[in-house]
């Protein structure tokens, strides 16, 4: 249990917010300014309660980091794909936070990659990018691009060293391993070379830091020479920018959450301008691939789209009329069709049916193959495949209770060659473990899926300890994943489930478009819902059950302490987007205006402002009994920024719940730690207050 000191009060400056004849007083608006000369020192109070609070739990959060290292293979490659003349991969080294991403020479004809049983360096590999050397002495390292030019010649990347995803762009020679004077700051994700890698495409970001528009860098020019080659006013709309998988085309995609608009632009004429695919339609969703003339074909573009087929249709159409669609597969509402990737010979369709992921080949003038997995819960996806010419699909396979296993499929015969397994140490048996699914029944008597894991000898009496997960936006699917550090929750008598409740993709379409806008509500009252059947079926008491979700996901956790505090022993909200009517009411923030499609906008209808108003975790905090609570942010985060949590913490203990903790990362931002041993002591933190409030046994 927590030793619970005095914690921080936040100051109260009464700030009232007026929208559509509603008038509300926020006394913590200040904690939004970061300048406020007493806003840091706040965070930083409460990092140092909370860690008073936990300081009978550092014992345990060394053996869960030390639990989580030993069963990690910390020196380690994976699995070469091929692509021209050499083999990329990546690897690790014991004692780097980082990747390190090399390159290798391959021999003519060869598909078989190299064997990379120790992990050591393979002969005659060639360093790309070593990540612990960017990283130097920074906290902090992510990288937004890592583009290798179609020539071999030139590596694109882009590092941040804050968490802001504020990225600056740079070339490589990989001939001579250093870097081109060529450099731009502020970029967003997303690049594309030009055929012969002298022009570089790119992202930047307007003042709410939306990617808005694509430019065009020429190798070796100073970045204020820069093309603007498309711009996107529509504030609604967010620009991608990349290669098709045959590298013929650059693709330019702008797309709000309920519309799309594509454009090309010859790759091997990469000055000229890009031609429009289909002008945008409400409510129509599309995306483009590209694929070579074949023996029995013209050359084509392949369309996903779903103008008339809620769950999506494949269809081709010719170059030189891209808006004239011919179906290819036909809509089916059992199935939904969730990308294409585009082969010589082949195309790979990734869908979802029966709540699980599947791939599907299709080779002309062959009937469509489903691939088949043995395990009733799994996940399944793609793995890279660089080489367009390629014979060979390379796929993910994992489960709750599989780890993480590459395998190549040949796309003639469909045969799967396993690669390689995730290592897992200090024998850990499959066979120890069982994987579940339970369905839960909602309010209004939808089935919700449930993924369990446990070990077998768990008992199934209600004694067991439970953390149930929850995400539930944006048609995010939460798909059954191994994880090393889970093991610790499992090996002390932890039951694991995922509650797939509306709003992600898990069962098509209309399960997202279930739990969005106005039947938002339908994401907490499944999650509930679930918390229920677990107790119900045995599997844990409400005593011992904690609720973990983030970002979305702790819009979730924030909206489930309202409404059932009395479900949970204690929740895990990670950078938790609670004061959500507040940032979907200030346009000038990230994300608010493209995201209004998403929750609704509360600045332009009263019925919206109404209906988010009566769900938002911060709006909605009374003086109620509240389950413990451990609410983790970062200072650096541009998608949920932290001053919600910190606002709801507050506001929390201003209602009288005093078992609450807030955490904030104060050097980094949506994702946490970025180097792996301080993302294996953030997981040990979070951990060791599962295991403590939950009451669980040693392991």
């Amino acid at each position: 249990m927590l030793r619970m000191t005095t914690p921080p009060v936040a100051k109260r400056i009464p700030f009232t917010r007026s929208f559509h004849g509603d008038d509300v007083v926020d006394d913590y608006a200040w904690l939004a300014d970061r300048e406020n000369p007493d806003t840091i020192p706040y965070l930083t109070a409460e990092n140092a309660y909370t860690e008073q609070a936990t300081a009978h739990l550092a014992g345990l959060r060394e053996t869960l980091f030390d639990e989580i290292k030993r069963r990690t293979q910390e020196t380690d490659l994976s699995v070469p794909s091929r692509k021209g003349d050499w083999w990329h991969y990546s690897r690790t080294e014991e004692g780097k936070q980082y990747a390190i991403h090399c390159r290798l020479r391959a021999e003519p004809g060869v598909t078989t990659p190299p064997e990379t049983k120790d992990g050591t360096p393979l002969p005659g590999e060639e360093v790309v990018l070593d990540e612990n050397a960017l990283a130097g002495d920074e906290a902090f390292l992510s990288l937004g691009a890592f583009d290798i030019s179609p020539d071999d010649r030139l590596l694109a990347y882009s590092t941040d060293f804050a968490g802001d995803e504020r990225f600056t762009l740079r070339i490589r020679d990989l001939g001579t391993g250093k870097d081109l004077a060529d450099e731009v700051p502020n970029t967003s994700y997303g690049t594309a070379w030009s055929a012969d890698g002298t022009e570089l495409f790119y992202l930047t970001v307007d003042d709410a830091w939306r990617p808005h528009r694509v430019w065009r860098h020429t190798v070796g020019t100073p970045a204020d020479q820069d093309t603007i080659v498309f711009e996107e006013p529509d504030e609604r709309f967010w620009v991608g920018v990349g290669l098709s998988r045959s590298e013929a085309y650059v693709i330019i995609q702008a797309s709000s959450k309920t519309t799309s608009e594509v454009r090309v632009l010859d790759a091997a004429a990469a000055t000229g301008e890009p031609r429009l695919i289909a002008p945008r339609r409400d409510g129509v969703e599309y995306s483009v691939d590209h694929q070579a003339a074949g023996p029995n074909r013209p050359e084509r573009f392949l369309v996903l789209h779903n103008d008339g087929a809620e769950n999506f249709t494949l269809a081709t159409a010719p170059i030189d009329a891209p808006a004239e669609w011919t179906p290819l597969i036909p809509h089916d509402p059992a199935v939904r069709l969730a990308d294409v990737d585009a082969f010589a010979g082949h195309v790979v369709v990734h869908l979802r049916k029966d709540g699980l992921t599947g791939l599907r080949v299709l080779t002309e003038g062959e009937p469509d193959r489903d691939l088949t997995f043995p395990e009733a819960v799994y996940t399944v996806e793609p793995a890279g495949n660089p080489d367009y010419g390629t014979t060979l699909f390379r796929l993910h396979y994992t489960s709750l209770v599989t780890p993480d296993s590459v395998y190549d499929c040949d796309l003639a015969t469909g045969e799967l060659t396993l690669r390689k397994q995730q290592p897992v140490l200090g024998g850990y048996e499959p066979d120890a473990y069982e994987q579940f699914r339970e369905w839960a029944t909602a309010p209004d008597g939808t089935k919700v899926p449930i993924s369990i894991v446990a070990r077998k000898d768990t008992p199934r009496d209600g004694s067991a300890p439970c953390l149930l997960y929850g995400y539930g936006a944006y048609e995010i699917s939460i798909d059954p994943w191994f994880s090393v550090a889970r093991l610790s929750l499992l090996d002390r008598g932890f039951v694991f489930a995922v509650a797939h409740v509306r709003g992600g993709g898990e069962l098509g379409r209309h399960w997202y478009d279930d739990g969005k806008l106005l039947r938002k509500k339908n994401t907490f009252t499944d999650f509930i819902a679930a918390a229920h059947r677990v107790v119900e079926a045995g599997w844990t008491s409400t005593e011992r059950l904690v609720a973990r979700g983030g970002s979305a996901g702790g819009l979730l956790m924030g909206a489930i302490a309202n409404m059932a505090p009395e479900a949970f022993r204690a929740i895990v909200a990670d950078v938790p987007f609670v004061d959500a009517l507040t940032s979907i009411l200030d346009p000038s923030l990230p994300l608010t205006v493209t995201e209004w499609e998403e929750w609704g906008d509360p600045l332009h209808d009263p019925e919206a402002y109404a209906y988010i108003r009566s769900y938002a975790p911060y709006d909605n905090v009374e003086a109620r009994p509240y389950p413990a609570l451990l609410v983790l942010a970062g200072l650096n985060d541009t998608r949920v920024l932290y001053h919600e949590p910190a606002k709801w913490v507050a506001k929390l203990r201003a209602a009288g719940a005093n078992d609450v903790l807030l955490r904030t990362e104060m050097g980094a931002g949506h994702s946490g730690p970025s180097g792996r041993y301080d993302a294996w002591r953030e997981a040990a933190f979070a951990t060791a207050f599962i295991i403590d409030v939950a009451g669980a046994a040693p392991a």
